[in-house]
């Protein structure tokens, strides 16, 4: 059991001023394990506020280099860093933010070889991927193995978020019971506004934190679709 240092007991002072979080509630987020699948537009937001959260623990799967169309959207990596790995950029600054963080890095694609391997050694998942395949078989190897799993994505102007497998909660297959079939659009062809995966990503995070601590409600059997073109936010139940 890992225990806040001085230094946390200065970063984290507006946690503790949370009556649902406390000291208590970030001793958790401490001593929890967050596997992240996929360090891009999603990925980047997510990966700075679990850090920025005290996350003890995260681990980053992603087999990419950054390139200068991740630049609108990716607000980890920098111009300068084009043509670098992206999970070895992610881990100097996750680490620079939270220097107590334990980061573990993957550099490889996520597939049935290694899904369980890693599944296993991490409390929570955090699904940041953007094809169907590889959505498909987080949701089922997370249900096999019964750890929560934080769903997002994003397309155009739109953004979903919810969570399964928590507390006997409805799963992935629930939702989403067949698996469409990727490549209808190549990726120079689907827009994507800048600014939703940060909105996204930044709720994704937010989930897991009630994940871990216990605060709040967690979006478990819903789903919340929104659209920032116009400011509609609609929370649906399965």
């Amino acid at each position: 059991m890992k225990k806040l240092s001085k230094e946390d007991l200065s970063r984290f002072t507006r946690h503790f001023s949370l009556s649902e979080i406390g000291e208590t509630g970030q001793e958790k987020l401490k001593n929890a394990s967050v596997l992240v699948i996929g360090a891009g537009g999603l990925g980047s937001p997510l990966l700075v506020y679990l850090a920025a959260a005290g996350i003890g623990t995260i681990g980053i799967v992603d087999d990419d280099v950054v390139s200068t169309s991740n630049l609108q959207r990716q607000i980890l990596y920098t111009t300068a860093e084009v043509g670098q790995k992206k999970v070895e950029i992610a881990a100097q600054k996750l680490k620079a933010l939270y220097p107590e963080i334990d980061i573990q890095t993957y550099d490889t694609r996520l597939d049935e070889t290694n899904v369980e391997e890693l599944f296993q050694q991490y409390d929570v998942i955090a699904d940041c991927t953007d094809n169907y395949k590889t959505r498909q078989l987080i949701g089922s190897k997370s249900a096999s193995l019964n750890k929560p799993l934080a769903f997002a994505s994003v397309l155009n102007y739109e953004g979903q978020i919810s969570v399964f497998n928590y507390q006997n909660g409805p799963v992935y297959a629930d939702l989403f019971p067949t698996t469409p079939q990727d490549g209808i659009y190549s990726e120079n062809d689907i827009g994507l506004l800048g600014v939703l995966p940060g909105i996204t990503g930044t709720l994704q995070a937010n989930e897991i934190i009630k994940i871990i601590t216990g605060y709040g409600e967690v979006i478990s059997g819903r789903l919340l679709v929104f659209n920032i073109h116009d400011n509609r936010f609609n929370l649906f139940r399965f």
